[in-house]
């Protein structure tokens, strides 16, 4: 996630194989006509090789000018600033929804607050309890700015962690959001060994497009592969030596929409 000015750099990763590719190209041809920004008028298009989303932290970015950079919507934020932050676009509001959704863009929902060496502790490290608190809280946030009521929240492991840390802190922390929200409501934000864990151990749910679940997968730590099954893939990381494209004045990341359905309000009423 792009929450913070002093983000690591990625670690180097290895291309994507053919394989991967030729499934992206499967995927473009399949989401075409994916949101209206790509469809408006002179606006350029973001990807050639899947609708994007874009994700930010910083302040809000004006939903016409993410339409003219030709992305179709934006990951935001259903959580608060760290202490001694103050992020403009955390957490996302009703009348900024209601901007880019006028707008004709997609809105998917994600939670993080705390992350590695910061001011307050990565989320996944807090266990079940941290997790109850968690999704009560992204959940109060979502449905304020008008998130969808069967819609995914997409929860953040914003680290390269290994299976002891998987199944000893990060398992129980998403065991206790399923019992708030549901499985069937809770997403993982990761690189791809745990997007693979969360779906092998039940803890996120389905997206409407079948063989998909509710996995973002960065490109970070996941050595140049892609998880089949994972909905949103964050192709751009924004960091300081490796600038993410400018939207409105500000550097963003930016996100393939690989399904139909990547748990955009709009499809989750």
């Amino acid at each position: 996630m792009q929450d913070s000015p002093d983000i690591t750099d990625l670690r180097p990763s290895r291309p994507v194989s053919r394989r991967d590719a030729l499934r992206y190209a499967a995927a473009a041809s399949a989401l075409a006509g994916f949101g209206s920004a790509a469809a408006g008028a002179g606006a350029p298009t973001a990807s050639a090789a899947a609708p994007t989303l874009i994700d930010f932290a910083m302040r809000q970015v004006p939903a016409q000018d993410i339409r003219a950079a030709g992305h179709s919507g934006v990951i935001n934020y259903v959580s608060t600033s760290r202490p001694g932050s103050s992020f403009g676009a955390k957490p996302i509001t009703l009348p900024y929804a209601r901007q880019l959704t006028a707008a004709g863009l997609v809105i998917v929902s994600n939670y993080q607050y705390g992350k590695p060496g910061g001011t307050a502790p990565s989320d996944f490290t807090r266990g079940q309890a941290g997790g109850v608190a968690d999704a009560r809280t992204a959940w109060t946030l979502h449905t304020a700015a008008g998130g969808g009521q069967s819609a995914p929240v997409f929860f953040s492991v914003d680290d390269d962690i290994d299976r002891e840390t998987w199944n000893n802190l990060a398992l129980p922390w998403f065991r206790g959001i399923n019992s708030v929200i549901g499985v069937q409501r809770t997403g993982i934000y990761g690189g791809i060994r745990p997007c693979q864990w969360a779906a092998a151990d039940g803890v996120i749910g389905r997206s409407r497009s079948p063989g998909y679940v509710w996995a973002w997968q960065t490109r970070s730590w996941s050595q140049g592969q892609i998880f089949p099954a994972a909905v949103l893939y964050q192709r751009i990381v924004s960091t300081a030596s490796n600038p993410g494209p400018v939207v409105g004045g500000l550097e963003v990341d930016v996100n393939d929409v690989l399904a139909q359905d990547c748990g955009q309000w709009n499809m989750h009423p």
